[in-house]
């Protein structure tokens, strides 16, 4: 990927964080994500013992991680979902199969670059406002 294929953004969007997240796991590319992380991006996750606090500890995880999905073959879906009244957005995750739903994704913003990420499990997957849209 090359770095024209990013529009010139003054202020990124959550939900435009959340679709280049979508492309990065529907791809398994960190190109994908990797421009717009601010240098100090913090990523949580339920399934990582520690906070990483910065660009480079996040892309040192997740490129082993993409790698070791595609070695899998198990795919991931990453579907946009919507909060009731416009109260913001968030990714479904699921891997293996559509309906395996194993997380939501929610993403912080300054300016034009993601401040944090975080991975939560899907506690209640009767209430989450699935939208059928996947970005790739």
């Amino acid at each position: 990927m090359k770095k024209d294929d990013h529009p010139s953004i003054e202020q990124l969007s959550a939900e435009e964080a959340l679709r280049a997240y979508a492309r990065m796991m529907h791809n398994l590319s960190a190109d994908y994500l990797e421009p717009f992380l601010a240098d100090d991006f913090h990523y949580s996750s339920a399934w990582v013992e520690e906070v990483l606090t910065t660009k480079q500890r996040y892309l040192g995880y997740i490129r082993p991680k993409l790698e070791s999905i595609r070695r899998s073959g198990d795919r991931v879906w990453a579907e946009m979902s919507w909060l009731p009244d416009s109260r913001g957005s968030y990714l479904v995750m699921a891997q293996g199969d559509q309906e395996n739903i194993v997380g939501t994704v929610w993403a912080h913003v300054e300016g034009d670059k993601i401040k944090r990420i975080d991975m939560r499990q899907a506690d209640c997957i009767d209430t989450l406002g699935r939208s059928g849209e996947y970005p790739t």
